[in-house]
């Protein structure tokens, strides 16, 4: 017989609450102080949005917690192979799915690749949920409820693959800090919720450095990777930065609302996700032909689900075995790697006018993150 369950809390403090619309009688559940306190959205992950779940309290997932927690123990050796895994499979899916967008034949199936990314994602899930591993315990919701967070998350996924097809990778991961002012704007606006005077002082400095960045990179003639950041660029990024903040929206929601915590919700989602985008692939998608596909093209779609498959895998061991600080030094680290990496594949010199704006976009992102975390802990 499963245990009552209890209402989930999470170590972000950017977590919001909003009202769904619905029939059941679940009440929703009030968040953490933390929860309440801010709006900071840590860096997140870029292989697939769900990793806005991350860093969730796993010890309050509803069933036989006992046993996941035993088997999610981690010795400092082993939660820093895990993190070091996790890094490396978020950097490299990045650099991998780029060069797949690269090939033109694919650049039109942007809703397959999707799909297979969703399927891989609840296959993945379903292997670790199994009692044999046993490292979270599912909780089936009715679709009608899942719906609308699916569909949501469907189009965050395709976004934010279109915003890496037609950006160079360091204007692509640069641009995905807007998500903290974006979440802090959402708050103030619909929720009036205001976070700490010195991390709004941040803000600006965080825009201007991603427009200097999107101002500066097309008019770049020192790297082959200019002329794939464009007007169409911008658009594409912020259009994903805004699916991708209300997405993070309804997620904290339903994950207090329904008493879920992050894995049981994309367990969730991503099969309904799959099977709603594999209905719109013979609509929308042009299919290149297997035959005139290289083989190397296959195993880079391969290397990439597999990728996928370790991020989600390493989550739950650095959920058990890693603090905020760590979780958050993580996300940075992942920023500055794919951002560095990037502008070495490009060739850029380091005088381009556009890295100022990255010095300036990263330097903003972790200092918001340092006042919001010692306001968490003194608030």
């Amino acid at each position: 017989m499963s245990q009552p369950s209890s209402p989930i809390k999470t170590r972000h403090p950017d977590r919001m609450s909003i009202v769904l619309d619905d029939n059941d009688n679940t009440t929703e559940k009030r968040g953490s102080r933390s929860e309440a306190s801010s709006a900071t959205l840590l860096e997140m992950d870029v292989a697939d949005e769900h990793q806005k779940l991350d860093y969730l309290d796993v010890e309050k997932q509803t069933g036989d917690g006992s046993r996941s927690r035993d088997k999610l123990k981690t010795t400092k050796a082993s939660l820093t192979i895990w993190m070091t895994l996790n890094t490396i499979a978020t950097v490299a899916i990045v650099f991998t799915n780029k060069a797949i967008f690269d090939d033109p034949t694919f650049r039109k199936s942007q809703v397959a690749f999707a799909t297979f990314h969703l399927f891989i994602t609840a296959l993945t899930l379903y292997l670790l949920s199994r009692p044999i591993v046993s490292l979270f315990v599912p909780k089936p919701m009715r679709l009608r409820l899942m719906l609308p967070l699916a569909i949501t998350m469907c189009l965050n996924v395709i976004f934010q693959n279109l915003s890496l097809t037609y950006s160079s990778i360091t204007f692509y991961q640069i641009a995905r800090i807007l998500f903290t002012p974006m979440v802090a704007l959402i708050n103030f606006l619909f929720y009036q919720k205001s976070i700490p005077r010195n991390a709004a002082y941040t803000l600006a400095p965080m825009c201007l450095g991603v427009f200097i960045i999107s101002y500066y990179e097309p008019k770049s003639t020192h790297h082959p990777e200019a002329e794939q950041t464009s007007m169409l660029s911008v658009v594409l990024a912020l259009t994903s930065v805004f699916i991708g903040s209300i997405y993070t929206v309804w997620i904290a929601s339903y994950q207090r609302k329904y008493e879920m915590n992050g894995f049981q919700l994309l367990f969730n989602q991503a099969p309904i996700g799959g099977v709603m985008l594999l209905i719109l692939v013979p609509w929308i998608d042009t299919l290149p032909s297997i035959q005139v596909v290289p083989v190397n093209r296959w195993a880079l779609i391969m290397l990439s689900g597999g990728l996928a498959a370790l991020i989600n895998l390493s989550q739950f061991f650095i959920i058990a075995g890693a603090g905020a600080v760590s979780s958050t030094v993580v996300g940075h680290v992942k920023t500055c790697a794919i951002v560095a990496l990037g502008w070495v594949i490009s060739r850029r010199p380091v005088t381009d006018r556009s890295a100022f704006g990255v010095i300036l976009a990263i330097t903003s992102i972790i200092i918001y993150t340092v006042i919001m975390m010692r306001q968490t802990k003194t608030g």
